[in-house]
């Protein structure tokens, strides 16, 4: 019998490490209601109230909920946090509980906030996902999954991580840690760029010699990056990504200035919003030298599970001044701090990627650029006409073009397309600028 007392109190260890005191609801006799919740950067840091619920017709009908209330002034990474050890307890992220859900219930569009923190106070960074309604109630799911096998024991919530220009009421309530639902993975590799190399500076595909690059994760980055294979075909993979730099310093600089198009291919499984951003260390060569020059490009609303073929006009980086000196490609997404991007293909091109190299002269449409509608100036109709995005996207077409007539695309926004027909029996890809 004795025996038997000492293995189960062997046990209860083990037990208490791997539970967490959730959901947190707020309620009495529930989780966070009495915790010691901490307010910090937020100017007075007026306390977390436990308040009634604003709404219970929606998906939260519980009688009470936190409110938090961010000051104008004070930081977009104003928060809370519970005690260590004493309010959630310490827990390991495994596979039931590593999707955290909250529920939000805000005045405006922002991102909200979630960070675990270990007893050391170490922490991999906070995951940020925006509200996408307004005065209801909405439920905000954060995948920690990468973060599994982590001992934590305390959990900080960023309700409203933006500027303001007035205060904001925020109010959330049941945190739930949750089964972790496992994140898509890519069944076939990028596609095969097909530009000359003679056109091209790679930095990172198996199509092409490669440049060499200092890093592809500098320190000061906030991922984790794994080499990995699709199909034999090698594949940057970021995990927990908020942003990456990759650098080309030093005698690595790429110059290019006779370039026209940067490329990336990048298929990701949750993110809603992707940046990429360009930047030129000027004649120095040197960070900060007074010469540096950058711009950065915002996707949004992009499909998941999906190769995305960014073909971007090295033009469009407006504020990049020098194309001579580039020595940082720098990427982010959101969800910030839980973005998960697979990324190849990685160079500079003065040619569009995948179209052939068509003598410009045999083919006469205009004016380009345009601003309104363009005129088949042939003697020959064209057939099967097509107009691509930048990504190479159909995003208008017509079965036959007339010698002579126009075609009417002040729908279109301004930039850069390609046009695709067929002339004669030849197919021909050309690019066109809408000003």
């Amino acid at each position: 019998m004795k025996s038997a007392y000492l293995s189960l109190l062997c046990f209860l260890p083990a037990l208490a490490i791997s539970a967490q005191n959730a959901p947190i609801d707020f309620e009495t006799g529930g989780n966070g209601a009495d915790w010691t919740w901490t307010v910090f950067e937020n100017v007075d840091n007026p306390e977390l109230e436990i308040v009634a619920n604003p709404d219970v017709t929606t998906v939260n009908s519980t009688a009470t909920v936190a409110k938090f209330t961010a000051r104008q002034e004070g930081a977009p990474y104003a928060g809370c946090e519970s005690m260590h050890g004493s309010d959630i307890g310490p827990f390991t992220l495994n596979a039931d509980n590593s999707t955290i859900e909250i529920a939000v219930y805000k005045s405006v569009i922002s991102n909200v906030g979630i960070k675990l923190v270990e007893s050391s106070s170490a922490s991999l960074g906070q995951i940020l996902v925006s509200n996408t309604l307004i005065n209801e109630w909405e439920v905000l799911s954060f995948n920690f999954s990468a973060q599994e096998g982590i001992l934590f024991d305390q959990i900080v919530v960023f309700p409203d991580f933006a500027e303001r220009n007035e205060d904001h009421i925020i109010y959330f309530d049941e945190i739930t840690l949750g089964e972790s639902v496992p994140l898509a993975v890519p069944m076939a590799p990028a596609p095969t760029p097909t530009v000359d190399a003679a056109n091209v500076i790679s930095l990172y595909s198996d199509a092409y010699i490669d440049a060499p690059a200092d890093t592809w994760l500098t320190p000061w980055s906030s991922a984790s990056l794994e080499d990995i294979e699709i199909q034999t075909n090698p594949t940057k993979l970021y995990t927990n990504l908020d942003f990456a730099a990759i650098e080309t310093v030093g005698t690595n600089l790429i110059d290019a200035a006779d370039m026209d198009l940067f490329h990336m291919d990048v298929w990701s499984p949750n993110f809603t919003v992707f940046r990429i951003k360009l930047v030129d260390f000027g004649a120095d060569g040197q960070f900060e030298g007074g010469d540096d020059s950058e711009h950065e490009m915002v996707f949004q609303n992009l499909a998941q599970e999906f190769w995305w073929s960014f073909e971007l006009p090295l033009s469009d980086f407006t504020n990049l001044t020098s194309r001579n000196h580039i020595a940082q490609i720098l990427i982010s997404a959101e969800p910030a701090g839980g973005a998960v991007i697979y990324m190849d293909n990685v160079f500079f091109s003065d040619l569009p990627s995948g179209l052939n190299d068509w003598d410009e002269k045999q083919i006469s449409f205009g004016p380009n650029p345009f601003q309104n509608s363009i005129i088949n100036s042939n003697t020959e109709r064209v057939e099967n006409l097509n107009i691509l995005n930048i990504q190479g996207k159909v995003i208008w077409n017509q079965a036959k073009w007339s010698a002579g007539t126009s075609i009417d695309l002040s729908s279109l926004k301004e930039g850069m397309y390609i046009l695709r027909g067929t002339l004669n029996g030849k197919e021909f890809n050309q690019k066109l600028l809408k000003e």
